[in-house]
C-alpha cells in the first residue's frame, strides 16, 4: 500500500506539472499525458483520501475526462539500455558549463525564473527538483529545460546513470517527456537546445518520438538560422554525444558558427565555441580559420575573462594544438596569477599543462606557486603535487619552497599515492640536482615503499625512480639487484622495449654500483644491454657543449697553452662519458700533445657548462651534469668546471687567459709565448 501511495502522490505531482507549465496548448494532444497517470490513479480505490481535492477536482472535469479514457497509451520514450560509455560532462544552459544554471537574461530576465533557478541549484535530489516545480507558479519552457537539465546533472554517474529505473517509471518526468515532445513547435531555441541536451545526457533512445521531434525541430531552425550562437554551441555538444564529430548536421552547426562575426561575439559566446571545438578534437584541423580568428580576437578579452573561462581556453589550447596561438596562452597565463589562491586542483592541472605544453615558463605564475603550494601541500590532491613538480621538472625550475613542502607531504602522504605519482614527485629531486633537509626521511620513506610495492611499479617508471636517485648519490643497493635480473630485463623489454636513453639508464645505473657502491655484489648488467656513450638521440644524459661558448674558451685555450693541438675536443671516454676538453699532462706537468697516448701522467677534463646545464632559476647544476663530474673524478680525472656566470663576465681575451689558467693551473706560473 505504500508504494502504491507514493506512485499515485507522483501522479498526482505530474498532473499538477501540467497545471503550472505556461507553454501547454489546449488541443487534444496536452490532455493525453493524461493516459501516462493512469495506471496509478486507476489502481487506487480511495484517491480523494490519497490526492489533494485540486487534483481530483481536475480529473472530473467533463472534457478531460473524456478524452483521458478515450486516448490509448503510448510509449514515447525508453532509456538506451547499453549506455554509452563516451560522456561530454556537465554542460549548464548557457552560462558556465556544469555548475550553475544561468538563463539568457534577453529571453528570460523574471525575477520569478532567476529565483527558480537558484533554488534548483541547490537542488540534491530529483525528487526536491519535482517538488520545487510543483510549488511554483506558472513557468517558462526554458525554466522546465534548465530543471531536466539538472535532473540529468544529478542522475548521471560517469558514464551511466544512477538509478535509470526509478527515473524511467517517475510521472513526473513523464509529464516534461510528454510536454516537450508535444510542444516542440512552441520552444524557444534556448529551451529545445538545453532539453535535447538534458535527454542525450539521460541516454533517452535516439530513435524515439521525442528525440526525433526534438531533433528534427532543431534542424528546421538551423536551416533557417533562427540560432544564437550559445544555441548552437549547446546543439553541437547535444550531437557530438548522440553521433559524434562525423555528423552531418554538427558540421553544419560549426560552418553557421564561422558564418557569424566573431568580433560581435561576447566572452561567454568565445568561451562556448572554444569548448565544443575542443570537444570535437578532430574537427579542429578542419576549422584552423576560424581558430585563428577566434585566438587573435580573445587576446584583447583576456582581461575580462572570468578564471575559469581562462581556464577552459588554455585547455581547448592544449588539445587543439594550438602551437601558433603563443601570444594568447601567455596572456591567458599572465592573467591567471592572480587566481592561483583561489583555482581547485582541476583548474591548476590545467594551467600547468598548458605551460609545459607549450613550454612556457612565467616567473610571476612559479611566485604565485611558491607562496601557495607549500601551505596546501597536505591537501592538495596526489595528482596536482605530481603536476606541480613535473612542471618545475620540465622547465628546470628548482623552487626550494616547493620542494620541500612536497619533500614533507611526501613522507606522511605517499602511502595512498599510486607508484606513477611517488616517481613524479621524487624524480625532479634527481633532476635539479636537490636534497631536502629531511633528506633522511624521505629516502627511508622510499625504500619502504618500494620494498612493499615494487612489483606494482611499470618496469619503465621503476627504472626512472631508482635512476633519479643515483644521480644526487642515493644509492638503491637493495633494489638494484632486481633491476639486472633476467625476468626484470625481459619484463622491461617487453613493455616499452629498449631504446638507447632506457640502455644509458641500465648503463649508468650498473657503473654507479661498481664506482661508488664497493660492497654491491648482485648479479651484473650483461654486456648487451651497455651503452658506449650516454649521449643520445632526443633525450640525453649528459648535454652537448654550447658551441658559442666554446668557442669563446677554444681561442683563449689556444693563447694559453699556445696552439690547437695541446687539447682535444668532445672527447669520447672508455666509461661512456664525453669531456668538453681534454689536456693531458705528463709526470712533470707538462702538456702533452692531444694526440699523444703514451708518458700521459694526468687527464684534465674540462665542463664548459652553459645555461642548459643548470637550473633556470638558480646556479645549481642539473642532476645529470652532477654525476657525470662525481664519476669522473672517481675514474682518475683532474675535473675543472667553466661555468658561464663566471666566464661571461670576462671583458676581454687577457681576462680570459688569466682566468683558464688560474683554474687549469693554479700551482705554476704562467709563461708568455
Amino acid at each position: 500500500m505504500f508504494a502504491v501511495t507514493s506512485n499515485v502522490a507522483e501522479a498526482a505531482m505530474a498532473l499538477n506539472l501540467l497545471r503550472v507549465f505556461n507553454f501547454l496548448s489546449s488541443d487534444l494532444q496536452t490532455y493525453n499525458v493524461l493516459q501516462i497517470v493512469k495506471r496509478q490513479l486507476c489502481s487506487c480505490k480511495s484517491l480523494n483520501k490519497i490526492l489533494c481535492p485540486q487534483y481530483n477536482k481536475t480529473l472530473s472535469v467533463g472534457p478531460l475526462k473524456a478524452w483521458y479514457n478515450q486516448i490509448p497509451h503510448k510509449g514515447y520514450h525508453n532509456l538506451v539500455r547499453d549506455q554509452p560509455c563516451d560522456t561530454l560532462g556537465t554542460e549548464c544552459l548557457h552560462g558556465d558549463a556544469g555548475e550553475n544554471l544561468n538563463l539568457d537574461n534577453k529571453q528570460n530576465g523574471s525575477s520569478s525564473e532567476q529565483e527558480l533557478l537558484k533554488h534548483l541549484n541547490n537542488c540534491k535530489t530529483v525528487k526536491h527538483i519535482f517538488k520545487l516545480l510543483n510549488s511554483s507558479g506558472a513557468f517558462t519552457d526554458t525554466m522546465a529545460a534548465a530543471a531536466l537539465l539538472k535532473i540529468s546533472q544529478i542522475e548521471r554517474d560517469g558514464s551511466s546513470l544512477k538509478s535509470p529505473g526509478d527515473l524511467l517509471e517517475n510521472e513526473a518526468f513523464k509529464a516534461l517527456c510528454f510536454q516537450f515532445e508535444h510542444e516542440s513547435l512552441r520552444l524557444s531555441s534556448a529551451a529545445l537546445v538545453t532539453a535535447l541536451y538534458a535527454y542525450v545526457q539521460l541516454y533517452v533512445d535516439p530513435q524515439s518520438t521525442l528525440m526525433v521531434r526534438l531533433v528534427s525541430e532543431c534542424q528546421m531552425r538551423l536551416n533557417n538560422r533562427q540560432m544564437s550562437i550559445k544555441d548552437l554551441c549547446l546543439l553541437g555538444k547535444a550531437l557530438l554525444d548522440l553521433e559524434g564529430p562525423g555528423c552531418r548536421m554538427f558540421k553544419q552547426v560549426l560552418d553557421e558558427i564561422q558564418r557569424m562575426k566573431i568580433v560581435n561575439w561576447i566572452s561567454e559566446e568565445i568561451v562556448m565555441v572554444y569548448n565544443l571545438l575542443e570537444a570535437s578534437m578532430g574537427e579542429g584541423g578542419n576549422y584552423q580559420q576560424l581558430l585563428n580568428k577566434m585566438n587573435t580576437h580573445t587576446v584583447h578579452l583576456v582581461s575580462k575573462l572570468s578564471s575559469k573561462a581562462k581556464n577552459d581556453i588554455l585547455n581547448a589550447m592544449v588539445v587543439l594544438k594550438q602551437t601558433q596561438a603563443l601570444p594568447l596562452v601567455i596572456n591567458l597565463c599572465k592573467h591567471s596569477v592572480r587566481h592561483v589562491p583561489q583555482f581547485s586542483d582541476q583548474e591548476l592541472i590545467v594551467v600547468l599543462n598548458a605551460l609545459m605544453y607549450f613550454g612556457h615558463s612565467d616567473r610571476f605564475f612559479v611566485d604565485a606557486l611558491e607562496q601557495n603550494v607549500p601551505k596546501k601541500a597536505f591537501v592538495l590532491k596526489p595528482e596536482t603535487i605530481s603536476k606541480v613538480m613535473q612542471y618545475c621538472s620540465q622547465r628546470r625550475i628548482l623552487s626550494l619552497p616547493i620542494f620541500d613542502a612536497v619533500a614533507e607531504s611526501f613522507v606522511y602522504n605517499s602511502d595512498n599515492f599510486t607508484t606513477e605519482e611517488i616517481a613524479l614527485q621524487i624524480m625532479p629531486f634527481g633532476k635539479l640536482n636537490y636534497l631536502p633537509p629531511n633528506v633522511g626521511q624521505l629516502f627511508r620513506k622510499i625504500e619502504n615503499l618500494l620494498r612493499g610495492r615494487f612489483s606494482q611499479f611499470q618496469p619503465r617508471t621503476l627504472l626512472n625512480l631508482l635512476h633519479s636517485c643515483i644521480l644526487i648519490g642515493r644509492f638503491p643497493v637493495n633494489f638494484v639487484a632486481k633491476i639486472f635480473s633476467p625476468y626484470f630485463l625481459q619484463q622491461l623489454e617487453e613493455g616499452t622495449g629498449f631504446d638507447k636513453f632506457v640502455l644509458a639508464q641500465l648503463t649508468q645505473l650498473f657503473m654507479t654500483m661498481k664506482l661508488e657502491c664497493r660492497t654491491y655484489e648482485g648479479p651484473s648488467l650483461p654486456s648487451k644491454y651497455r651503452v658506449k656513450s650516454f649521449i643520445t638521440p632526443g633525450r640525453s644524459l649528459e648535454s652537448l657543449v654550447d658551441d658559442h661558448l666554446y668557442n669563446k674558451v677554444k681561442n683563449a685555450l689556444i693563447d694559453l697553452l699556445g696552439a690547437r693541438n695541446y687539447f682535444a675536443s668532445r672527447v669520447l671516454t672508455p666509461y661512456g662519458y664525453t669531456l668538453d676538453v681534454e689536456i693531458k699532462l705528463d709526470e712533470e706537468g707538462y702538456v702533452l700533445s692531444a694526440s699523444q697516448r703514451e708518458e700521459v701522467f694526468r687527464r684534465v677534463a674540462l665542463c664548459i657548462d652553459d645555461q642548459r646545464r643548470f637550473s633556470a632559476n638558480t646556479q645549481n647544476l642539473l642532476g645529470k651534469e652532477t654525476i657525470k663530474q662525481r664519476q669522473l673524478r672517481l675514474l682518475g680525472y683532474d675535473v675543472v668546471q667553466i661555468p658561464f656566470y663566471e666566464f661571461d663576465k670576462l671583458q676581454n681575451s687577457k681576462e680570459m687567459v688569466e682566468y683558464l689558467h688560474k683554474k687549469i693551473f693554479p700551482y705554476s706560473y704562467r709563461l708568455a709565448w
